[in-house]
């Protein structure tokens, strides 16, 4: 059988092939949708809001990168039940340890604030360093780096390279700071180079939380942070924290986050801060700093309306110091301070921070309220060249259930301070009052922070000399609040301090 096949030559195929293929391009052409390219470059002119990149080339060469090192020296025993052995045998078993030195290295970032070379950065970048250096953003120029002063207490250190005609970052004025100010936060977060981020200001006058609030106003530093949603991560620690024109406004700090990394919780010193703590070490080679000698207290509301103040701003002064600054100007206790130098105090960070600021000899102009009524007092500051205490641990009673209970602070037990409580508590001569020795968990009190081993000096103003004085006091408070000055005992200290306790009976 013979097959027949049915179809084109190959010359004719592949001419159809062809015309067909040129239609559908033709076709294709005429059919495609048409693309708009624009090559024009964005408006970046001030105050458009389309783009900080002209802020950010002025001033990225003055933010730099820091690499600090210690040199840590450490033993190694081949056997590691030599240092055990050598209790027991002495000198018996020869020495066959080794001294080796480890290296360690630090990332941080800093700004070039004058032409010639000094840089302010944080101090715990380069605590403890033997070695520093400092390279530019781009990374082609190192400087070895000199310390001139750390200031612990602030968290601000200062460096010194040797150079001319450097990239100086101009500095803001950050008590001009609002809530909600745009900012950029520049620095070199886990080594992976300069990197800005854009952020608002979340808030003013912030401190770190502490785990035991019990006494907040003894922080071991000054801290009146700025607080920033800008993305702040470790190595960015020193670098800059400016406004939208570019000025620095914050040296970046600290953050608060579960990780470890940025939670859009972070904190910069403001820079009237860190610039009054150079200007120091420039001037005077050391901080000193302005001293009024007082004890405070932060107000809360209920503290507020005990004692007529209009709002919950000031520091409360819950001890004056003999012959400080602020006896001589007159302050007492339980005068709550709203103002210095015509600036309102909106808490005891920045009362402390104000104060720190003026120098040893200078005149504070204080309003305060006492008792309601407004007061001007001037003090003349000394001088307190270190940090504040360390939080302090309570150190409570022994409790005794049986005690007499003050109806009006409901579940509080007190017995008389005597001379076996006194000597419990360490407490001096001139601390005259009744020893708390309960306090229900439940109760008012325990919300307010009433502890056990707190000595309770004033009820509502009137003085307490024992038991019986509390729970007369106690039953006679008519009003919605009970206020109560106490004397605490901490590990190596004491304090006073005042709590507002509600009067207003739980329902269940």
């Amino acid at each position: 059988m013979t097959r027949t096949f049915i179809g084109l030559s190959s010359a004719a195929l592949a001419l159809v092939v062809l015309i067909v293929t040129v239609h559908y391009v033709a076709h294709a052409r005429e059919s495609a949708p048409a693309i708009h390219v624009d090559t024009t470059p964005v408006d970046r002119t001030p105050g458009s809001g389309n783009s900080y990149g002209p802020i950010i080339k002025k001033i990225a060469p003055s933010v730099v990168n820091i690499y600090s090192t210690r040199f840590i020296k450490q033993r190694v025993y081949r056997d590691p039940f030599y240092p055990l052995m050598r209790q027991f045998f002495g000198n018996q078993i020869p020495d066959e340890s080794r001294e080796y030195t480890r290296r360690d290295n630090w990332l941080g970032s800093g700004m070039i604030v004058t032409p010639d070379g000094y840089i302010l950065t944080a101090n715990h970048v380069v605590d403890g360093a033997d070695e520093i250096n400092v390279t530019t953003s781009n990374d082609k120029i190192e400087y070895p780096a000199k310390i001139i002063g750390t200031d612990p207490a602030t968290d601000i250190a200062v460096l010194k390279i040797e150079g001319a005609n450097l990239p100086a970052i101009s500095l803001g004025d950050s008590s001009q700071l609002e809530v909600g100010d745009v900012v950029l936060a520049i620095g070199n977060p886990f080594g992976v180079g300069q990197t800005v981020t854009r952020g608002i200001i979340s808030a003013l006058s912030r401190s770190l939380p502490m785990e035991d609030d019990a006494n907040p106003y003894h922080s071991a530093r000054y801290q009146d942070f700025i607080q920033t949603d800008a993305s702040i991560n470790q190595g960015n620690s020193g670098g800059a924290l400016v406004d939208a024109q570019g000025r620095l406004i914050g040296i970046n700090d600290a953050i608060v986050s579960p990780s470890g990394a940025s939670a859009g919780i972070g904190f910069a010193v403001p820079i009237n801060l860190a610039r009054s703590v150079m200007e120091s070490f420039l001037n005077g080679g050391k901080v000193a700093r302005g001293y009024l000698g007082v004890d405070l207290q932060e107000v809360d509301a209920g503290l507020a309306k005990s004692f007529g103040v209009s709002s919950s701003g000031g520091a409360l002064v819950t001890q004056v110091g003999d012959g400080t600054p602020a006896a001589n100007a007159g302050l007492k206790s339980g005068d709550v301070i709203v103002a210095i130098n015509d600036q309102s105090v909106s808490s005891v960070e920045n009362l402390k921070v104000t104060i720190s600021q003026l120098a040893p000899g200078s005149k504070a102009a204080l309003k305060v309220i006492r008792t309601g009524a407004e007061l001007k007092l001037t003090a003349t500051l000394g001088e307190k060249s270190l940090g504040e205490k360390p939080p302090l641990q309570p150190n409570p009673a022994t409790a005794t259930p049986e005690s007499p209970r003050a109806d009006a602070l409901d579940g509080v037990y007190v017995q008389d301070l005597d001379s076996g409580f006194r000597r419990q508590l360490g407490a001096p001569l001139d601390v005259v009052g009744a020893v708390v020795t309960d306090v229900d968990n439940a109760s008012n009190s325990s919300v307010a922070g009433l502890h056990r081993g707190d000595v309770i000096l004033e009820i509502n103003h009137q003085p307490v000399a024992n038991a019986g004085d509390a729970v007369r006091l106690g039953k006679s408070v008519k009003s919605d609040q009970i206020l109560v000055k106490v004397w605490r005992r901490f590990a190596d200290g004491a304090v006073i301090r005042y709590l507002s306790v509600s009067n207003t009976r739980h329902t269940k």
